[in-house]
C-alpha cells in the first residue's frame, strides 16, 4: 500500500524544534547519548535478570519465592527491553554503533527478533503513528478495536475489561507467534517487510533456538514441566502486560489522535511533528522512579519527537517542547499520574467499544 505524506509547511514547526533541542545540547556541552546512569541501569537490570534466572532454574526455589522472583525476573526482562534494547535499536544508547547494535541485540536473546522490531517500531510505527492499517501497535482486531476505522464487533463492547488478559499475552505471542507470522509473511501489517540479508537469516533461528535453549528445554530438564510452566507464564505474563501497557498509554487514551490521510491524494492534515504530537501523551513524568524503570517512555512525546536522543535527557528537552508548543499553539497531552492515564486509557476502550 502507499505510505501517506504528511504536509509541508513554510515555517515549519518541527524545523524550530529541531534548532532549539540542537541548541540546549551544544550549549550544555553534552552528547544526546547514554550516560553513565544510563549504563548503571543497564548493567544492574542485566545482571539483576541474570540473577534470578539462575537462582530459579539451577536452585529451585520454594514455590513462594519462586513465583516472587519469576515476577522479578518479568520485570527484569521489561526493563532491559525498556532501557537497553529500545535505546540500542534507535541509537541513542551509545555514540558508538557497536555498543548500539549490542544493546539491541538484547531482544534477541529475550525471545523476540531485532531485525522485525527495527522495521515494525523505528521505520513504521514512528513515521506513522496511529494511523489505521499502517502501524501494527494498534492492530489488536478483531480481538480488540482501537481506532474508530476500525471494525466493530460485539465483544469490543467489554473489551475495558478484558484487555488487562490480553495485553499479558503480549510477551509469549511476540515469541512464540508473531516473529514468525511478519517472517513467513514478509509483512508487517499491510507493509512489506524490508529485504533479509542472509545473516538476518541466520541471526532470526540462532537466537530463536537459544531463547527456546534457554527459556524452556533447559528449565523443564532441570525443574520438570510443570514447575516451569508455572514459573514460565507467571514471568512472561506479567513482563506481557507491562510492555503492553506501557506503550497503550502512550497513545491510546482520551486526548490522542488517529488521524487518516485524504482518500484522494493520500496526504496528511499536519506536518510529521505536529501529527507526532496528535497522536502521543506523557504520563507520570515527574514519577523518577517510573521514569527509570520504564526508560523514560513516560516522556513519549520526547521519544517520538527526537527518537535519537537517549531517554535520559528526555526531561530536560521536554521543557523546551513545551514551550515551543505554547508558542505554535499545539496541544501537548500529559497525564500527570499513572493511574489518571490508565483510567483515560480503560475509558477510550470502552468508549471504542461502545461508539
Amino acid at each position: 500500500m502507499n505510505t501517506p505524506k504528511f504536509a509541508v509547511k513554510a515555517k515549519s514547526f518541527h524545523t524550530e524544534l529541531r534548532n532549539r533541542v540542537n541548541a540546549y545540547f551544544d550549549e550544555a556541552g553534552k552528547k544526546p547519548t547514554g550516560n553513565a546512569y544510563l549504563y548503571f541501569k543497564a548493567v544492574f537490570f542485566g545482571l539483576a535478570a541474570i540473577a534470578l534466572y539462575t537462582h530459579l532454574v539451577f536452585f529451585t526455589p520454594g514455590i513462594l519465592l519462586g513465583i516472587t522472583e519469576c515476577i522479578l525476573l518479568g520485570g527484569a526482562i521489561a526493563a532491559i527491553g525498556f532501557n537497553v534494547m529500545h535505546d540500542g535499536a534507535h541509537g541513542s544508547f551509545s555514540r558508538k554503533k557497536a555498543v548500539n547494535v549490542i544493546a539491541a541485540f538484547s531482544l534477541n536473546v529475550l525471545g523476540g527478533s531485532s531485525f522485525m522490531w527495527n522495521v515494525k517500531h523505528n521505520m513504521i510505527h514512528h513515521s506513522y503513528t496511529n494511523i489505521d492499517g499502517i502501524d501494527d501497535d494498534i492492530n489488536v482486531h478483531p480481538w480488540m478495536r482501537m481506532s474508530s476505522t476500525q471494525k466493530k464487533y460485539k465483544l469490543h463492547k467489554y473489551q475495558h475489561r478484558y484487555f488487562w488478559f490480553l495485553y499479558s499475552l503480549l510477551y509469549i505471542f511476540w515469541i512464540f507467534a508473531s516473529d514468525y507470522i511478519k517472517y513467513f509473511k514478509q509483512k508487517i501489517g499491510d507493509m512489506p517487510l524490508k529485504k533479509m540479508h542472509v545473516s538476518d537469516h541466520l541471526v532470526f533461528w540462532l537466537f530463536k533456538a537459544a531463547n527456546l535453549s534457554l527459556f524452556v528445554i533447559i528449565p523443564i530438564f532441570l525443574v520438570g514441566f510443570l514447575p516451569w510452566l508455572l514459573g514460565f507464564l507467571v514471568t512472561t505474563l506479567f513482563a506481557g502486560f507491562v510492555l503492553s501497557i506501557v506503550f497503550q498509554l502512550a497513545h491510546t487514551v482520551e486526548h490522542t489522535h488517529f488521524p487518516m490521510p485524504d482518500e484522494h491524494d493520500g496526504r496528511m492534515a499536519d506536518e510529521w511533528a505536529i501529527h507526532q504530537l496528535k497522536t502521543t501523551a506523557n504520563f507520570a513524568t515527574r514519577n523518577k522512579l517510573i521514569s527509570a524503570l520504564v526508560g523514560g517512555l513516560n516522556f513519549q512525546i520526547e521519544h517520538h519527537l527526537f527518537p535519537k536522543i537517549s531517554h535520559v535527557h528526555y526531561p530536560a528537552i521536554s521543557k523546551i517542547i513545551r514551550q515551543t508548543c505554547e508558542e505554535f499553539n499545539v496541544q501537548y497531552v500529559e497525564y500527570p499520574r499513572l493511574r489518571l492515564a490508565v483510567a483515560s486509557h480503560v475509558a477510550y476502550l470502552k468508549h471504542m467499544g461502545r461508539d
